[in-house]
């Protein structure tokens, strides 16, 4: 059922919303929160709310088929070491799925939403939803283009749409920074926290009810996506931007002048009641990814397989060496003749002490840390960080985007973005844990005590450039290295700016082409939207692409 969900909801729309509230209140995850202590009358609209919360928790497959198997290597953050999985669209059918089962709830919420009496209550309650709605729309476009909307997931509540249209994405994103605007602009402080808005806000396992959160997360998002479409709606773009910047609204802060905030929204797996058991499972099975030579240079100063040249801390985080303690990277763009990778790197038997360093012999290549692969409780799910938001403003500033344009402030952000991502990240890693074993990160892995923010910057200053192109692109390079746990975000920088690093040809993936799926139950309305995009392949540009 899940597979057509979208299209079946439009035929049943009782029995399928009721199918879905009852799968709301039987998952596996967030198992704290499937209940109703108090008995309120408004326990529905929680515990859809905690539904849609609950799908921004990434699926196993997508994982496995589109971020490992392609963004990695579109972006260039990792390397494949082989071709071996073929079968992507079982990933696109994964997030297609997600966000269309997902849709029909949020309609149902704004519906009943719409019907509530207005107070502050209803007001922050709408906003939260509409900033959820906007983030799982925002990925599914970003990923595929045109997409069903404006007519999606109403089945339930009106046949007349059991056949979607494509909106263009300019239509989706236009729509959605003017309601993202909204809610941030709306939301209000100090509104009690009784009744059932009390009990609704208990299902938030994002934020916990707390609004100021909420704010930041709506205005950092429309910083993300406004300059994400500024080469094409520049003056729009600009108008946010200036908006958020100039009005001081709230936004995450990695850092607040020299104050470190290292602030995020995140998904923590332990706190909000879930393991995050896909992510072992889609490096284990998958088992193809390496550290790359483009990802090495950024944090290496030379080849040295001893890690002698790691200036970036962030280095040990990311990756480790391979079975023999040598640093060495899979050539980004491989030839015949080089070696294959192979070994037992992301294998759960590493969860005890005495076999943790068993990585198999076949493991030549430096792999990703197994910390950051493993750890399904305290290794958080990153929706946007304070340090992307600095490195946002910085780039703003940089090209007077929004703003006047201002070296020095931007120079500014760019380092507080350094200074906040190796701080968050180091932290982040201070407290992964072994599910298994509960070993601590800093028991198998020590960092060097003098690599931290300053010996990144000290490669990375913008002393150390020869012209306003280079400082534009260490901006793009280090928002590009905070995004190692974010691929889907380092693609969208990669396709914008083709400014990230790269080494070989430029890039010339663009866009996932739609699920099969999608073609059996919404032929017609595919067909239109493929034809006015001028095609369904990875060489389609979308909309926001220059």
């Amino acid at each position: 059922m899940k597979t057509y969900s979208k299209y079946v909801s439009n035929v049943s729309g009782t029995a399928i919303l009721s199918i879905l509230l009852l799968l709301g209140s039987c998952t596996k995850d967030f198992e704290d929160i499937n209940t109703d202590p108090q008995g309120f009358t408004t326990a529905s609209d929680g515990s859809l709310f905690n539904s849609i919360i609950q799908s921004l928790i990434p699926e196993w497959n997508e994982m496995f088929y589109i971020d490992n198997e392609i963004l990695y290597k579109q972006s260039q953050l990792a390397a494949l070491t082989r071709d071996a999985w073929g079968n992507y669209t079982i990933g696109t059918e994964d997030i297609w799925q997600n966000y269309y089962t997902t849709l029909p709830e949020i309609r149902e919420l704004e519906r009943r939403f719409g019907l509530m009496e207005d107070n502050a209550a209803t007001t922050n309650m709408r906003a939260m939803l509409t900033i959820v709605k906007a983030l799982k729309t925002f990925k599914v476009t970003d990923l595929f283009g045109d997409i069903p909307y404006s007519q999606a997931g109403y089945g339930f509540q009106n046949l007349d749409f059991l056949h979607p249209a494509y909106d263009t994405q300019r239509d989706i994103y236009l729509s959605l920074l003017a309601e993202l605007k909204q809610a941030a602009d709306s939301i209000l402080m100090d509104v009690e926290q009784a009744g059932a808005y009390g009990s609704f806000l208990g299902f938030d396992k994002l934020f916990n009810g707390d609004m100021l959160q909420w704010k930041k997360l709506a205005n950092s998002l429309l910083l993300r996506h406004a300059m994400r479409m500024a080469e094409k709606e520049p003056e729009i773009a600009g108008e946010l931007i200036a908006d958020i910047i100039y009005n001081n609204k709230e936004v995450f802060f990695g850092y607040d002048f020299i104050t470190s905030k290292l602030e995020a929204a995140c998904l923590w797996p332990a706190g909000s009641g879930f393991k995050h058991e896909g992510l072992n499972w889609s490096f284990r099975e998958h088992n193809n990814l390496r550290m790359g030579t483009t990802v090495w240079q950024q944090l290496s100063a030379n080849d040295n397989d001893d890690g002698s040249g790691i200036f970036d801390p962030r280095a040990y985080i990311f990756f480790e060496p391979n079975n023999a303690g040598r640093w060495i990277a899979f050539p980004q763009n491989p030839d015949a003749l080089t070696p294959s990778s192979g070994g037992i790197p992301y294998g759960t038997h590493r969860d005890q002490e005495g076999t943790y360093q068993i990585k198999g012999e076949g493991n030549i290549y430096s792999p990703f840390n197994y910390f950051i692969v493993r750890d399904e409780d305290y290794m958080p799910i990153v929706i946007i960080s304070g340090a992307e938001v600095h490195y946002i403003k910085a780039e703003a500033y940089f090209r007077g985007i929004g703003v006047s344009e201002d070296k020095m402030q931007a120079e500014i952000e760019f380092y507080n973005g350094i200074n906040s991502s190796v701080e968050w990240w180091m932290k982040v890693a201070s407290n992964s844990r072994l599910p298994l074993s509960g070993m601590k990160f800093s028991d198998m892995n020590s960092i060097p005590a003098h690599l931290n923010a300053a010996s990144v910057q000290a490669k990375f200053g913008f002393w150390n450039t020869a012209s306003e192109e280079e400082k534009l692109h260490f901006i793009y390079t280090q928002r590009w290295i905070d995004a190692f746990r974010q691929p889907q975000q380092a693609y969208a920088l990669a396709r914008r700016t083709t400014d990230s690093p790269r080494i070989g040809s430029p890039l010339h993936h663009f866009r996932l082409p739609y699920p099969p799926t999608e073609a059996a139950y919404n032929q017609e309305q595919m067909d239109i939207a493929t034809a006015r995009q001028g095609g369904d392949t990875p060489q389609t540009k979308l909309w926001w692409i220059p």
